[in-house]
């Protein structure tokens, strides 16, 4: 079983925007408007480091949400966060709904063909437009890695639990 995630990302900073310390946030929630409303306090994760902030005020732009934290004043204490996930507690994640999952779950996860076979693990969420998709990177030496598109006619099962997501392999995926 894969130990789950203590952290959800909601976001990651892009860059700093203004003088003043507020930062551009890409949302990796479903809704993104209520989710960021909702926030009082996150977790910014770096490669070195995570820092609990206040967060003092949101508003959106085009598809990014502009953060201001507390603790965080001015261009160049913001600069240093460029790249950082603005993270929740999973206790404090919004519930999801039937068929939705936490991107940090899916990270990892072993694909299998609905006929039993090992495809790979899975590696990263992309964003697209009209669904999600998953490339996932084989597990045989030198292979190149392939996309999964998130759709029900191709993932026919997500077990979070046991870490494995089952795909029915259409013509020309792989």
């Amino acid at each position: 079983m894969k130990t789950k995630h203590k952290l959800l990302s909601v976001g990651q900073i892009t860059s700093t925007h203004g003088l003043k310390g507020e930062v551009k946030v890409f949302p990796t929630t479903n809704d993104p408007t209520r989710r960021f409303k909702e926030l009082k306090e996150v977790i910014l994760k770096t490669p070195r480091e995570e820092i609990p902030v206040t967060v003092k005020s949101v508003r959106f732009s085009k598809n990014l949400a502009l953060l201001k934290f507390e603790e965080i004043e001015g261009i160049d204490a913001a600069e240093k966060y460029k790249g950082a996930y603005v993270c929740v507690p999973r206790e404090k994640a919004q519930e999801l709904g039937p068929d939705e999952y936490y991107e940090a779950d899916l990270i990892g996860m072993e694909v299998m063909s609905d006929e039993g076979e090992k495809l790979g693990t899975l590696k990263k969420v992309l964003h697209t437009g009209a669904n999600d998709v998953y490339e996932v990177e084989p597990d045989a030496e030198g292979a190149k890695s392939f996309l999964i598109p998130a759709i029900k006619d191709c993932v026919k099962e997500v077990d979070v639990d046991n870490a494995v997501m089952k795909i029915h392999v259409m013509d020309g995926l792989l």
